[in-house]
């Protein structure tokens, strides 16, 4: 027997690692890089969230070594449920924006993730077979300058196009170097 009905189309697959939650802007600018494509979207959003045993730690470490008592496992618990609770909350928005901002072919789907940011964007890319990253952060000075931001990581490891954007700034302010990610270097 022959099949005639036509194969679909396979979707256009991007990682999108981002800082925090996403704006209505920021999902825009964000579809809007893919408008031209026939092909379904497929946005794959990637959102860190702290571990707070870790992050407790190295705070106290810093403060004041060992003469600073670590808190109880219960607190130490109960921070770590409402920073992932702020994260869903955070990616639940994120990907509502996405969808919105897409046009009727995209799809967004969501994770967050407590591993390195650059190693779980790395997982994605592979796992999903997607065709590009997009890297959404606040302007990091220092790291970016030292190449050891996200998006430098990323350009090292990722065998796909990889770009970097600054969240909550349109294209025309970073492209201008008007907005926060411009660079006093």
């Amino acid at each position: 027997m022959n099949d005639s009905s036509p194969e679909a189309p396979r979707p256009y697959d991007v990682a999108v690692l981002f800082e925090q939650e996403l704006s209505s802007l920021d999902a825009r600018q964000l579809t809007a890089l893919h408008d031209g494509l026939d092909d379904p979207v497929v946005y794959h959003l990637l959102l860190p969230v702290e571990d707070a045993a870790a992050t407790m730690a190295t705070s106290l470490g810093v403060l004041g070594g060992a003469d600073l008592a670590m808190p109880d496992a219960r607190s130490i618990g109960d921070i770590d449920r409402a920073v992932a609770e702020e994260g869903q909350t955070a990616l639940e928005r994120s990907v509502a924006l996405v969808t919105a901002a897409g046009k009727e072919t995209t799809s967004v789907r969501g994770a967050l993730t407590r591993d390195d940011p650059v190693h779980a964007l790395t997982d994605l890319v592979t796992r999903v077979g997607a065709a590009e990253a997009i890297i959404l952060t606040t302007p990091h000075v220092l790291s970016e300058f030292f190449h050891i931001d996200w998006a430098s990581r990323a350009e090292r490891k990722l065998k796909v196009p990889t770009l970097h954007l600054i969240e909550h700034e349109s294209f025309d302010a970073q492209s201008s170097g008007a907005g926060e990610g411009a660079s006093l270097l």
